[in-house]
C-alpha cells in the first residue's frame, strides 16, 4: 500500500524562502508557479529563451532570466521541459549550474528511469508530478479543492529529500487531495502504460463500434458518435467513477443499463487484452520503447509520428466527427 501525504505532513517552511527556477513555463510550469507564489513561496525566477512563454511570464509579473542565470541564482530547479528536449538543455545549460544542497524536482520521471539525465550526486532529485493537466492544476488551486499528485525521490544528498518533495507538493497545492509516494519508475510505467495500453485499446473499442453501428448496420453516423461519446456521457460517468469507484457509479444509470453492462462484462473474453498490455509494459520496461522513440527524433525527424497523426485525422471516424461538428454549428 502506498503512503499518501496530505497538508498536515508537509511542512511549507522547507521551501518557503528558498529561491525556485521554473525551467520550462508552458502550461504546468505556469499553472505551478503562479501556484507557489499563492502559497507564499518569496522567490520565483522563470529560467527561459526569449519566445512567446518568456513574454508570458514577464506579464504574470516574474523575473525572467537565460536558463544558466535562473539554475545558477536558485535553490531549487523545477525540470518542466518536454521529456525529447529536456536532456540536451540539462547537460548544457543546467548541469553546470549546479550547486551542492540545490534540488532538481521533476514533473516527468522518463528522463532519470532511463538515464536520459543523469544528475550530479550532491543534489537531492525529487519529484513532484500532478496527475492533472496545468489548467487543471491552476483552476483546482483557485477553487481550493488541490489535484492528486506522485512524490518520490530518486537521489536523496540531504537526507531531507522527501520531505522537501512533499513541501513542493504542497507548495503547488496538491497535498489538498493528496500526493502519493511513489518511485520514479512507478511514475514512468504508469503515464506510458495509460499513453501506450490503455488509451489505444479504449480509442479502438469506440473505432471499431462506429464501424460495426454507422458503417455495418447502416446507424445515423450522428447518432452513433453522440451516443459514443459526442454527448460527453462518458465524461460524465468517469467523473463519477473518479469520485464513487468505477463499479460504484453504476446506480446512476437505470437497471437495463446496469444488467446489460454487466452481463456483457462478464462475457467478454479480456485474453486478448491482457496480452496486449502485457506486451506494451514489456516493450517500455525492457528500453524497447525509448529506442523507437529516440529514433524516430533523431533519425525519421518526427515523419513517422506524422504519418500517425495524419492517418488517425483521416480515419473514418474522423471524417464523421468533423461532418457532425458542422451540423451541430
Amino acid at each position: 500500500m502506498a503512503t499518501i501525504y496530505y497538508d498536515k505532513d508537509c511542512d511549507l517552511g522547507l521551501v518557503k524562502d528558498k529561491t525556485i527556477a521554473i525551467i520550462g513555463y508552458g502550461n504546468q510550469g505556469r499553472a505551478q508557479a503562479l501556484n507557489m507564489r499563492d502559497s507564499g513561496v518569496a522567490s520565483i525566477i522563470v529560467g527561459s529563451r526569449r519566445d512567446s512563454s518568456y513574454d508570458q511570464a514577464v506579464e504574470d509579473g516574474f523575473a525572467v532570466k537565460p536558463i544558466e542565470e535562473a539554475v545558477k541564482e536558485a535553490d531549487i530547479i523545477f525540470m518542466l521541459l518536454p521529456d525529447e528536449y529536456a536532456p540536451e538543455i540539462f547537460e548544457k545549460q543546467i548541469a553546470p549550474g549546479l550547486e551542492q544542497g540545490n534540488i532538481v524536482n521533476f514533473a516527468s520521471a522518463y528522463n532519470i528511469t532511463f538515464k536520459k539525465i543523469v544528475p550530479p550526486a550532491f543534489v537531492d532529485v525529487v519529484m513532484a508530478a500532478p496527475r492533472m493537466i496545468g489548467d487543471g492544476v491552476r483552476q483546482l488551486f483557485l477553487r481550493g479543492e488541490g489535484f492528486p499528485s506522485f512524490v518520490g525521490v530518486a537521489q536523496d544528498a540531504s537526507g531531507k529529500a522527501l520531505e522537501y518533495g512533499k513541501a513542493l507538493c504542497k507548495a503547488i497545492g496538491s497535498t489538498k487531495k493528496g500526493a502519493i509516494e511513489v518511485t520514479f519508475d512507478d511514475e514512468t510505467m504508469l503515464d506510458l502504460m495509460a499513453e501506450q495500453g490503455t488509451w489505444p485499446i479504449i480509442y479502438h473499442v469506440f473505432d471499431e463500434s462506429f464501424k460495426l453501428l454507422a458503417q455495418t448496420m447502416g446507424h445515423p453516423e450522428e447518432a452513433v458518435l453522440m451516443e459514443a461519446y459526442l454527448s460527453k456521457e462518458p465524461m460524465y460517468m468517469m467523473e463519477k467513477a473518479a469520485e464513487l469507484g468505477m463499479y460504484r457509479q453504476m446506480p446512476f444509470h437505470s437497471h437495463t443499463s446496469q444488467f446489460g453492462q454487466l452481463r456483457s462484462f462478464r462475457a467478454f473474453d479480456p485474453t486478448p487484452i491482457r496480452e496486449f498490455l502485457r506486451e506494451r509494459y514489456d516493450q517500455i520496461k525492457d528500453g524497447t520503447f525509448t529506442k523507437a522513440w529516440d529514433e524516430e527524433q533523431q533519425v525519421n525527424d518526427l515523419a513517422t509520428l506524422e504519418k500517425y497523426r495524419d492517418e488517425a485525422l483521416n480515419s473514418d471516424m474522423s471524417r464523421a466527427e468533423e461532418r457532425t461538428f458542422e451540423k451541430l454549428k
